[in-house]
């Protein structure tokens, strides 16, 4: 009785290896489903990156407002007969030091 509880036993190791260890086993889907979680979020950051993209590519060949603030900003131009004021505040200087 016991050499059959023994083979039973051994059996029963050998038939869940497979499902635990084998090459279809739960181990590796585990893994697998980790790896398509991290990819839906590389994805969902690449679809937003490209929208701001896809937003500013159409600004810049729809109007000119866009063209002239970058102009503006990235390589300080300014239009034609338009007169440009800079206006440039004092330094900050450190708070007097208290006396006891």
């Amino acid at each position: 009785m016991r050499a059959i509880t023994l083979i039973l036993a051994i059996l029963l190791l050998l038939l869940q290896y497979p499902l635990w260890l084998g090459k279809g086993g739960w181990l590796k889907v585990w893994e697998v489903n980790r790896q398509v979680e991290a990819q839906k979020q590389l994805n969902l950051q690449t679809a937003a990156r490209n929208a701001l993209l896809d937003a500013e590519v159409r600004d810049l060949k729809q109007g000119t407002e866009a063209i002239e603030e970058r102009a503006r900003s990235d390589l300080g131009m300014v239009k034609r007969d338009e007169i440009f004021y800079q206006f440039v505040g004092k330094p900050q200087s450190a708070p007097p030091a208290i006396k006891p």
